[in-house]
């Protein structure tokens, strides 16, 4: 071997090792870091992420459209299920693309106060999308076990006291937890130093704020919802049976309401089915760890947020007026005379 090439070999032995790390601002102390994901993989992801967006906006506005303009939807149940779109309206068009961009670059360019009140609509969305579903159950048990009740407990004056209750907390709710930082009480240290980072937007929680709002946004309402959905099939199997055997006058709105009370425990379901392991991994990660990786909470909160696309596409299926609907704006027939007061049930 000649002098020049063990000179060449002992550099090339010598010379260090350096892991390159990609991060989210290349010039900032503190950056967090950056995975990026291949061209091949960020388009498909941002194809489908869009689709998701594209499918939430346009389904749970035309069911917004569809309830404020035909006059013979206005009604309590009805109002609540328009609140319950207006929910997933602007979880599409306001907490969505933001995660879609997040989620594909893995890092958040959009400014820390940005990300504050991103996340803060995000904790009052959700929790304004189970208290439209907990009035909901209440006015299906009015509807289905109370019918004799039910109009004068069910008026629309009440049904406005519900959604005004419904957004006003999870309002108070978002934005105070973040605003306030009540999600980090008691856990400060522990965030600054491994969770805070420059480029990243996470909902951190301490173990006592995940604690109060999963059993304030998802485990008490579901269970109190859950209840009163047993009690209501219950019941309507009973009416169903009674309609069968005794061929009653009236019978066809019963067997409307029980079907009506069978979609909207169809929805509430879905959300539940959806949401849940986000809430299982987020009450337990505070208290085992944390063990779980951002990249599964970032996961489970596009499961949850696909709740918000699947609503409008359950109506379709099971809602005839909603179809009808569809069909009347398609044609353009909703721009007539009148077309309000098309019949569609």
């Amino acid at each position: 071997m000649s002098v020049a090439s063990q000179h060449l070999d002992i550099r090339m032995n010598s010379t260090p090792t350096v892991d390159i790390t990609l991060l989210c601002y290349e010039s900032l102390n503190g950056s967090c870091p950056k995975f990026a994901y291949p061209m091949f993989v960020r388009v498909p992801l941002y194809l489908f992420f869009g689709s998701m967006v594209i499918l939430t906006v346009f389904g749970n506005l035309f069911v917004i459209l569809t309830i404020v303009h035909f006059k013979q939807l206005h009604m309590p149940t009805n109002y609540l299920v328009l609140s319950l779109a207006v929910t997933d309206l602007l979880l599409g068009s306001l907490v969505m693309p933001p995660s879609m961009i997040r989620s594909v670059e893995t890092c958040w360019y959009l400014g820390n106060l940005f990300c504050k009140i991103h996340s803060s609509v995000d904790v009052a969305l959700c929790t304004a999308s189970i208290l439209n579903l907990s009035f909901i159950s209440i006015d299906r048990y009015y509807a289905v076990c109370r019918p004799l009740l039910y109009q004068s407990k069910i008026t629309s004056f009440v049904t406005l006291v519900m959604i005004s209750i419904c957004w006003s907390v999870s309002v108070i709710v978002g934005f105070g937890i973040i605003f306030l930082e009540l999600n980090i009480r008691g856990s400060e240290d522990f965030y600054y130093e491994n969770v805070e980072c420059e480029g990243g937007c996470v909902l951190f929680q301490s173990a006592a704020c995940t604690t109060f709002t999963s059993v304030l946004a998802f485990y008490f309402p579901g269970l109190v919802m859950l209840s009163i959905y047993t009690k209501i099939f219950h019941v309507a199997r009973m009416q169903a049976k009674s309609i069968q055997d005794m061929k009653y006058k009236g019978n066809t709105q019963s067997l409307i309401k029980i079907k009506a009370t069978k979609t909207l425990a169809i929805v509430i379901g879905v959300f539940l089915l959806f949401w849940a392991p986000f809430f299982i991994c987020s009450l337990f990660d505070p208290f085992i760890g944390p063990v779980f990786p951002r990249g599964l909470f970032d996961f489970l909160s596009w499961i949850g947020y696909s709740n918000s696309t699947c609503n409008p596409i359950v109506y379709a299926f099971f809602y005839s007026w909603f179809r009808k609907s569809f069909k009347v704006i398609l044609l353009g027939k909703i721009f007539q005379p009148n077309s309000s007061r098309l019949r569609l049930l």
